[in-house]
Formats: C-alpha cells, structure tokens, sequence
C-alpha cells in the first residue's frame, strides 16, 4: 500500500512539473501585467477583391494618392496668395495646421491638374441642383465641393470597399438616409435622391459635433470614430485631434485618409473659388440638365420606355445612373428622370406600356431539361430575381412555356436567347468565308493551323463561329491577326505548297458535285483536269485527275 502511495505521489509531482514548465514556456512568448501594453493594429474588414460592381467605375487614383511635393512643385505668387487667403469655411490657422492644405493645394493645381480639370468638367451638370439642395437645408455653399474629395463628382464610381456614387454612400449608410441598393437598383447612384440624403447626414453630423471641420471628418471615417478619438485625446477641435493622433492608440487613431480629408477638402476649395487665377477654365453653371421625374411602377421594361421617347439605352441610363439593369424591380416603385423634350411619348409609353413590344426583357422558351438554376446560370440572373419576374415561387417548369429574363444596364441583355446565339454565331460564320484567309487542306486540324499561325485554337474556333474541331476539306477559314509579320509570312508559305496530284477511282453514286466537296475544289476543274464535257458524265471505275492543295 505505501509503495502505491509513493509511487502515486512521484507521478503527481512529474504532473506538475511538466505543467509549472509548459506555463514558463508560454510566458516566454507572452506579455506579463507590468510590460508595456501589446497596441493592436485598427482592424479593416478584409476584402478579398474589389467591391466595384460591373456596371460601375473604380475611383480616380487622384482621390486617395498622398501627394509628395518635389523641389520643382513650387508654388507661384499668385498660388501663394490664393493659399493664404480666407474662404467661407476656414480662418487664420497655425501655419503647421496648413501644411497638409498647401500639400494638396500643390498636388491638385501641378501634377493632377489634368484630372483637376477633367472632375471640374464632370461636376458642371450637377452643381446647380446642389447648391439648391444646400441652400433649401441651411448649408454653408462650400459644401457643394464635398463631391469633389469623395468621387471627383463621378455618379458611376465605386470605392474598393463599396462606398457608392457621387456622394460614397456605405450600403449601411445609404440604407438609413432612405438610398436603397440591391440587384436592381442602386440609388447611390442616383445624383438627386443621393444629394438630398448627403445634405441630411450631414445635417446631422454637424448638429452631433457642433463644428463642420469634425463634421466633415465623420462623413470620411464615421461619427463612433471620430467620437471615440476626441474623448481619448481630450479636445474638441479636428486640427488639435490630428496633432494628438500619434499619441492615441492605434484603435482609437485617425486613419491617413482621414487626417488629410479635410485639409483637401479646404485645398480643392481655394481652388475652385480662384480658378481664373489659378488658370483653370471657370465652371458654367448653365449645363444643369432639366428633367421631369416621373415613378415607373415595378418591373417597367426600361429599354422600350428610353425608345418610346426615341433614346438609346446609353442616352437613356446617362439620365438614370441608379438603374442596374434594363428592367426597374419588380418590387417597388421607382424614380426615372426624363428629358423635358422626350418626356411627352415616354410618360405617354408609361399610361400605356402594352403599346410597345417588350425590349429590356427576353422571352426565353422553356427546353427539356432546363431548371431555374440552368437558365439562371446561362443568363447570369439570379434564381430568385427569375422567379420574382416571372411572378412563380414553384421550382417546376414546363417545355414548351415562357419565362421572362430582365437585361442588364450595359446596353445587351443578359437574356440574349439561344436563337440570339445561334444567328450571331452564323452571323460570324458568314464574316468568316467572307474574309477567309486559308483554305482547310488534307490532313489539317485546328491544332496543327493554329500551331502553322502562332495562334490558339480558341482564338481560331471565336474568329471563324465554330462549336466543335471538325474541319471540312476546302473549308476556308479566317486566321485572326494576319496583318502581323509572322502570320502573313506562314500564310504565304502555305499558299505555295505545290497542288498533289491524286488520281481518285469513281464510286457508284458519286457525281462530279460529290467529289468536288470531298476534294474542296470547284466542278468546273474537274471538269477542266480530266477534259470532260459540260455534262460531266462519269462511271464507276473510272480515274479522275484531282489537284489537291
């Protein structure tokens, strides 16, 4: 019994050995209470690609570069004097407070002075609606420049994280100010509903903060972050909180961009006020396009609505930027702008929308076999959006029955039907024959001719509407890129390999139009080679002389 005790009590005392070593060994790696807090980096949600849809525009670079002001980026007198006078919003500040002013203040008037003048351009239709919009809401005027420092006044532009149109809604954001975004529509997008939401967030954010630099900084970053950085830096002031910010902790700091927001959101504003000083051309403020906004009930057909009042579907969607697809959601109403001069046939076209064949959707017939999730594949629509359109929450389809299929906002329907196919593919086929450059020979693959022309043998099948490798004898083709050096040097080879005499024995049922397709070349030449009369009667057994290239 005491030899079990002790050998009990040995085993214990390994047992806590190895755990007292396991402890000191995380320790190691491990800070302990009286060493200096471990500061962890602010966490960005990871986006593993960009968050620009198809249909929209990645910003200009020059939004988000931080400039570098080289030697020769000095500033004239006359720059100089601009910088260092007054406008609505700012005051005297320190000159260390302006530092980062003059940086881009530079960076926008020399070295991005071509996109400068390319944003000032793009805002000339919108700025005066703006400034209606500011003023109806008690805004100071400067903040009709905002757009400038979110998107360079791009209703189409997408950040890599999402943010939207002119004004960079967040999805979240855009939500809460009444801006909906989904499958159909993103009225991010839209420069009216967009402008009045941006004028009630900010609205809002100066009643929060009391003070428009802070406002504008939590437009960029966000009213929590911004209120969490003033409480932990004990202040009340953007330039006195951009001082502190290396003292706060990493979580808490003020991000570059945000640090900088403001004082390019001053610089773009010396600018645009001085623009004849500056040299820049000065904005009109008579381009504002006059529209009549109407609601479309859900699911209008968009496309034959834009060509009632004699629109393409570009002229169209340069009206209406919101719309994501050809087709307005079937789910609610929505909000289309039309030309003052059109407007009469369109809304006339809305009264009455049976009056015109359907444009923006495809009526697509049902094949044995198809599912939701096929069609939904070979359209790229949603399975869910299909069945909303179609009205039918039932997964059973019937051949022979219809379905609807909205298009897309690019100007092709994402629902092209396989008649479309097949009639392009003919189409490129007929292209093909027309502009053939080579001729199929005995013995020729695609392989082998894409390998002769230093192409692809996808490339070959594209150029010439072709679903399979089969190749016919005498079949022409069209060899892509022909003009190069390379491809006109093989073309040449190939067109002087010397015709091979085959001496063909004649079949029963064979006549002079059957041999000719087996061999690729004309009647008249057989006729021609083996002296044969108009009539070209030939016999079984008989030899034919063939010249096959």
């Amino acid at each position: 019994m005491k030899v079990f005790k002790y050998v009990y009590l040995f085993a214990l005392t390994i047992l806590v050995a190895s755990f007292a070593v396991g402890c000191t060994t995380t320790s190691k790696n491990t800070p302990v209470a009286s060493a200096p807090p471990v500061v962890v980096e602010e966490e960005v949600p990871i986006v593993a690609e960009s968050q620009v849809p198809e249909d929209g525009e990645a910003l200009d670079p020059e939004i988000e570069a931080t400039p570098e002001v080289t030697p020769e980026e000095d500033l004239t007198q006359a720059e100089q004097a601009v910088l260092n006078a007054r406008f609505g919003l700012l005051f005297d500040l320190p000159p260390h407070e302006t530092k980062d002013v003059e940086l881009f203040f530079t960076y926008y008037n020399h070295k991005a002075r071509k996109t400068m003048v390319r944003w000032l351009e793009r805002s000339q239709p919108f700025l005066p609606y703006v400034r209606r919009v500011f003023t109806q809401y008690g805004l100071p005027q400067d903040l009709v420049l905002l757009p400038f420092v979110e998107s360079g006044y791009n209703v189409q532009a997408y950040s890599w994280a999402g943010a939207g149109g002119m004004w960079q809604f967040m999805k979240g954001t855009g939500r809460l100010y009444g801006l909906k975004s989904d499958w159909w529509i993103d009225e991010r997008r839209d420069p009216f509903k967009s402008t009045d939401a941006a004028a009630r967030h900010l609205r809002d954010l100066y009643e929060q903060f009391g003070d428009w630099y802070l406002a504008l900084a939590a437009y960029n970053a966000g009213s929590g972050k911004i209120s969490r950085a003033l409480k932990s830096a004990k202040c009340d002031d953007f330039f006195e909180l951009t001082e502190r910010n290396r003292k706060l902790s990493r979580r808490i700091r003020l991000k570059t961009e945000t640090k900088h927001y403001v004082p390019k959101f001053i610089a773009i504003s010396k600018i645009f006020q001085n623009l004849d000083t500056l040299g820049f051309e000065p904005v009109s403020w008579d381009m504002e396009e006059e529209v009549i906004p109407v609601k479309v009930p859900g699911g209008t057909d968009l496309l034959a609505l834009a060509r009632a009042g004699g629109l393409s579907w570009s002229e169209f969607h340069k009206y209406n930027p919101a719309f994501r697809r050809q087709v307005s959601p079937p789910h609610m109403e929505a909000a289309a702008y039309l030309p003052v001069e059109k407007a009469d046939k369109m809304i006339a076209y809305l009264a009455n929308p049976g009056s015109r064949p359907y444009a923006g959707y495809t009526r697509y017939r049902i094949r044995s076999g198809d599912s939701w999730w096929r069609i939904s594949r070979r359209y790229n629509v949603p399975t869910s959006v299909l069945k909303k359109v179609n009205n039918t929450r039932s997964n059973t389809l019937r051949p022979g029955h219809y379905v609807m299929i909205p298009g897309n906002s690019s100007g092709r329907s994402v629902a092209a039907g396989s008649s479309t196919r097949s009639s392009s593919t003919a189409k490129t086929r007929a292209i093909a024959v027309q502009r053939g450059n080579y001729k199929v020979r005995s013995g020729d693959t695609l392989w082998s001719i894409s390998q002769r022309f230093g192409t692809t043998v996808n490339t070959l099948k594209r150029a010439n509407g072709l679903h399979s490798n089969r190749l016919k004898l005498g079949q022409k083709l069209y060899i892509p890129n022909s003009s190069s050096k390379a491809t006109k040097a093989a073309a040449k080879k190939a067109g002087q390999v010397k015709a091979q005499l085959v001496h063909y024995k004649v079949r029963r049922g064979d006549n002079l139009i059957s041999i000719s397709r087996k061999f690729g070349v004309k009647v008249s030449d057989l006729q021609r080679w083996n002296s044969l009369n108009s009539r070209g009667t030939i016999y079984a057994g008989q030899k034919l002389k063939v010249y096959v290239q």
